[in-house]
Order: structure tokens, then sequence, then C-alpha cells
């Protein structure tokens, strides 16, 4: 029994799937912390698997390769350094649970699995794990271990069966994902059960990209009376070394480093950085293609590749039509000289002429409308697609949430890419975030320190430039009234009426509401993209693309 201890937070970026690289990061953080003295070092939910495996888990191959995993990591304790809790897929008795293990002394001195298993949003543990019994506490050199996992954390029921049988403080490993709200949400979660309980919480979430879904790190230590003991920074990987001791009133943690809160911008653009950073890496693309069309949206989504890739992995490419303004040319390239990425310009008027030419004997009688502005489009996207293939390069599109929630984007033209940074972002917050990033940049970043577009490009209306004198609002309510009334839709799933009476006109109510269903069928083919508020499309909001249902 010991009236000490250091207990290490380490806030790791696994990478799904890879278990030999994810045993190779937890035995370089162990080691880390090994140096800074820790006796226990507690890392992230499955981080031996990576963070959510999906249907993935469900093959036995790779379950047998996590359990390997686990294994080898419980051999590399029989050194004398410190005992690791880590978390992985694990197969007991025919069921497969999502375990936490802890390893000391060259083997596996205890197995807890998770209780409360996550079924909405983007969770779907349930599809995949059975639930494991509630967990007694882990003795560990007289401190009693309340281990529970993530989810367990947010209802009462496992941390209050944890102090009832002895547990001196509770241990969360978590895989939690990003959204603007989430920090302060599990801030308070987490005082909750603190108040509960009276006991000290240790807090650590997984950091890094997969796929939609951005994981923030912000691991915490919060003691008794919700005291702030030390907080990681967002979105790195990180290993800090906490002191405890025993007192009168139970284990207290010594003051650490305690990392600020980040500002509302800048927490979500840097989780923007993140997500597309390791979606670029972890798939092994050796940079990313878009096209710079002198718009706000293509502007800010260069500023995030520039500054997740830097400028030698970002290539630009403005395709300019005959309706293209000599503003939005010299914004464009204004844009790629003050990020310093090669710029190319590449008409697309030939293609025009030619499907003009091909659909002549077809459309004769008919008069130009979307059909030829949706040709633009796509002349833009083949010509993309085709540098992506041949130089290898992953294409970056750059619609906004606003856009995709009503259908405005042409299939297989600007929808065209593998990946979007800006799926998840309001139009309003795409200027809102401009407007910052031309201002700040933040930690980690490898653009330029001052602006990164032209102020023109934020303060020019908006347009798709098809045709002669176009702006989106001939098309579309003005974006603070679009976007208000998507955020009540999409967000709060908000009756007609309930909007109406927050003061938006009806009319204008029911528009929206039938291009935000009418765009289904779009969505569904959109490329992947960073999930940042609660409800994102894709895997946050699932409707049916045949759907009868209709407001009045």
């Amino acid at each position: 029994m010991t009236d000490k201890i250091k207990i290490a937070l380490a806030q790791i970026n696994p990478k799904l799937g890879d278990v030999a690289g994810n045993v190779a990061r937890i035995g370089r953080a162990r080691a880390e912390a090994a140096a800074g003295g820790a006796d226990l070092v507690l890392a992230p939910e499955l981080v031996v698997s990576g963070y959510p495996p999906e249907d993935l888990v469900l093959k036995p191959a790779f379950q047998e390769a996590c359990r390997q995993g686990v294994e080898a990591l419980a051999k590399e304790t029989a050194d004398g350094g410190p005992a690791i809790i880590v978390g992985s897929p694990w197969v007991e008795e025919g069921k497969l649970y999502n375990g936490a293990f802890l390893l000391g002394d060259g083997r596996i001195l205890a197995k807890r699995f998770k209780y409360d298993l996550p079924n909405y949003g983007v969770f779907d543990e349930k599809r995949v794990f059975v639930p494991g019994p509630q967990p007694e506490p882990i003795d560990f050199n007289g401190m009693q271990l309340g281990l529970m996992i993530c989810e367990d954390l947010w209802f009462p029921t496992t941390a209050a069966h944890l102090k009832q049988y002895g547990a001196d403080l509770l241990l969360v490993p978590n895989g939690s994902p990003y959204d603007h709200a989430k920090p302060e949400q599990r801030l308070d979660i987490a005082g909750s059960r603190q108040d509960e309980t009276d006991l000290p919480i240790v807090y650590v979430n997984q950091v890094g990209g997969q796929d939609e879904l951005v994981f923030d790190g912000d691991s915490f230590v919060l003691d008794r009376g919700r005291q702030m003991r030390a907080r990681l920074p967002s979105f790195e990987e990180k290993v800090v070394v906490t002191e405890w001791q025993r007192g009168n009133a139970g284990w207290l943690c010594l003051p650490a480093d305690i990392a600020p809160a980040l500002d509302p911008m800048e927490s979500i653009y840097r989780a923007m950085v993140l997500g597309l950073k390791d979606y670029v890496e972890k798939n092994r693309f050796p940079g990313i293609l878009l096209g710079l069309s002198g718009g706000i949206d293509s502007a800010l989504s260069v500023a995030v590749a520039v500054d997740a890739l830097g400028a030698d992995r970002v290539r630009a490419v403005m395709m300019p039509s005959p309706y293209t303004s000599q503003d939005s040319l010299d914004d464009a390239a204004a844009c790629a000289k003050l990020l310093g990425i090669r710029y190319d310009i590449v008409s697309i008027e030939p293609a025009m002429r030619a499907f003009d030419t091909m659909l002549r004997d077809i459309f004769a009688g008919t008069q130009k409308d979307t059909t030829e502005e949706n040709i633009q489009s796509r002349a833009r996207g083949m010509t993309l697609m085709a540098m992506s293939n041949k130089l290898g390069h992953m294409l970056l599109t750059t619609g906004n949430k606003s856009e995709m929630s009503v259908g405005y984007a042409t299939l297989y033209g600007d929808m065209c890419g593998g990946y979007s940074v800006l799926k998840d972002i309001y139009k309003v917050t795409v200027f809102a975030l401009s407007r910052w990033r031309n201002k700040h940049r933040p930690d980690g970043a490898l653009g330029p320190l001052g602006p990164v577009m032209p102020e023109r490009v934020i303060t020019k209306p908006p347009s798709a430039e098809l045709k002669p004198d176009q702006t989106d609002q001939d098309t579309l309510p003005p974006y603070d009234v679009l976007d208000g009334i998507l955020t009540c839709l999409v967000e709060q799933e908000m009756a007609v009426d309930q909007i109406v009476a927050k003061g938006y006109d009806r009319a204008t109510v029911l528009r929206v509401w039938r291009m935000l269903d009418l765009a289904e069928y779009k969505r569904r083919q959109a490329p992947p993209g960073v999930k940042i508020s609660r409800r994102a499309f894709g895997r946050d909001r699932r409707y049916p693309i045949t759907n009868g249902f209709r407001p009045q």
C-alpha cells in the first residue's frame, strides 16, 4: 500500500485497424510516462483497435489480432515500468465486449467490460458488442480503481456502483467524438458524477480523425468540488503525469498543467484541420487537389488544407467559363499566392462548346436552364477527377452544409471529391471562420501568418457564376435566414409552427423544408466530411429518400 502515486494521462491518436502500429504508439506513450515517474498509465477506449471499429470488429481475424496486441503490451510491462490500462475489443466465452485491461508485471491483471453501450447519433455499439456486468473496483497498490468506459460516465448507475463497492477514484477511458458543444457537455457530465460520488475523475479521450469523426482529446482530471487539476490540450497527442496523495478525505490530485479552453472558432477550425490531415495521411494520399473558384468556400477549404498538410502538398485549379468574373480570377490567384501553393488555370469553355455540339439536336426547341449550368459544373468535376486520377492527389470538395441541406450542388459536378471539410459548416459559419483565420493562425498550422484570402472574397455576394450576374440569393433565401431555419429543422427537429413562432416566414420555412427533403438523394452520394455539429448529415441524421410526409 502507498500514500503517493503518479498517474499518466496518455492522449493517443490511434489508426483504426493498425493494431501493430497502435501497440507501438501505446508503447511510446508508456515510455514517456515512465520517464516522468508514472506508476500507472491510462490510455483511451479501444486504443488497441482504434475507435469506432464498426463492422471490422466482427471479423474473427481482427478480434484475434487485438487480443494478441493486448497480450504483447502485457508482456512489455514485465520491464518493471508503469502498469497501463488499455482498451480493446475482447471475446470472452463467445461474446464480444468493449473491454479495458489493467496490464502489469508482464500479464493481464484485470479486465473490465463496458456496461452502457451507446446506440444513438454516430454510435452503434449495441449492434456489435455485448454489454458487460457492472464493474467492480480494481486494487492497484492499495488504491481502489473504479474503471468505467466512456458511456458509463454519462449515466449515474456505474459511478454509484463503484462508489458503493469502495472505489477511491474513477478512471474513464474514452472515444468521445468532437462536436462544437461537446467539451463543456463532458465537463458538466463529469461534474455531475463527481458531485454524486465525491470521487475524483480521470478522463482520457483519444485524439485524431477517423473518417467523418474527429476526436479532440481535451482529457482532464476533475477533483472534489469539480476542481480542475489537469487538462490536456485539444487536437494534439499528449502525455501528462499527475501526482496523487492520500489524505484524510481520500486521494487528492496535486495541481498540474491546465491547457486553456479554445475559442469557439479556433476549436471548429482545428477540428477541420485535424480531420482532413488524418484522413489524407491515414489513407496515404500524397496530397490534395481542389478547384479554386475565387469564392469563399474554396478559399476557406484551401486554407484548411494548407494548414493541415503544408503548401507543397496542396494544388489548386481555376476552371473559368465565359461567366467567370475578373474579380473571381483575381481573387483565386491572390488566395494561391497568399498560401504559396501551385495554381493552374484550365478553361472549361472548350468542354462547354463540345457538349453544346453533342446535344444540339436533342435539345433543339428547348430553352437554356439549369441543365446547361450543371454541364459546366460537371465539366469542372470531370477535369478535377482526371487530375486526381493522374496525379494521385485526393480531390477535396468544397460544398458547405447550407448548400448540401437544400441541394444547391450538382451531382458529379461540384460534389465530386473524396472528402469535405465544410460538409457540416453552415454558410454563416464559413464567413465567421474565414474572418477568424485571416486574423489568427492556430497552433500547429502549417499555413502562413496573416491573411489567407483577400477581404473581397469575404465581402462580395456569393455566386456559382454559371450564368450572367448570378448570385446565390437568386435561388436561396439570405444565408442568415436559411441557416437559422436549417438549424431548427436539422439540429432541433422543430415543427413548422415552432419555427414560424421564432419569427420566420411560413412560406419560406415550408420551401426550405421541401428543399431539405428533396436533396436527401444527393446527400447519400456526397463524400464524407468532418463532423462539427451535434447532428451532421450521414451517421447522425438518416432520413429516407422516398418520403411522403409533408408539413402543413
